[in-house]
């Protein structure tokens, strides 16, 4: 069974569109309400998806992992993750699923940067620095570490365990393959950046913030 996983944090007005869509390309649509204020859940519900809540925001990768565990319960072998806000194209699911349902890759990461999309200059920053922070805390190159849309095959679904609660988390999935060593595919997708996408993004600082987590815990293990 393939299942979509969406971490949503107050979206009400992005999060239906989305659900649509996933659902064309999924048996079923998982919504991780992360605390969210407004009416994310309810939302959800009217689109008739699963909805799984934490009564206060607890972040992003944590809301990951609460869609992951809710996935495997459900019966996934297959699950696909992607942001709430409308960034990602859903109909770009079928060329990520396409490796995982060959069995050619256990985990397949989107690529915005493969294809001709109009990315703001500092997420393209920010997204280099996240790189390369994930190459030295990992030693594993993924073009576009910090995604939050991916696939995970059967036995990365089995064996993922993610610990970070942050953004960091994307640094961990990628240290989570070298671990395991998966088989690692890496697709280029679309990306439509808004005003709206841009402000729920991290910042500077958050971001700095996020690669020194990452780092001192490298060094802690």
């Amino acid at each position: 069974m393939i299942i979509a996983v969406i971490p949503a944090y107050n979206e009400e007005s992005r999060l239906a569109q989305v659900v649509r869509d996933a659902r064309k390309f999924a048996q079923k649509v998982i919504v991780v309400d992360d605390g969210s204020t407004d009416g994310t859940a309810e939302v959800a519900r009217h689109e008739e998806a699963t909805v799984v809540r934490h009564v206060q925001n607890c972040g992003a990768g944590a809301a990951t992992m609460t869609g992951i565990e809710a996935a495997r319960t459900a019966g996934a072998t297959v699950i696909v993750t992607l942001d709430a806000d409308g960034q990602h194209d859903p109909h770009d699911i079928p060329a990520l699923l396409r490796p995982a349902e060959e069995d050619k890759a256990d985990i397949v990461f989107s690529n915005r940067f493969g294809q001709r999309n109009r990315i703001p200059f500092t997420r393209r920053l920010f997204n280099a620095i996240g790189n390369v922070v994930t190459f030295v805390a990992t030693g594993k190159w993924v073009s576009d570490s910090q995604s939050g849309f991916k696939v995970f095959g059967p036995r990365a679904l089995r064996e993922i365990q993610l610990r970070m609660s942050g953004f960091e988390f994307c640094t961990e999935i990628v240290r989570e393959a070298a671990k395991h060593k998966w088989r690692v595919a890496q697709i280029p997708t679309k990306v439509v950046y808004s005003e709206y996408t841009m402000a729920k993004g991290q910042s500077f600082a958050s971001g700095v913030k996020t690669a020194l987590k990452i780092l001192l815990r490298s060094f802690l293990r």
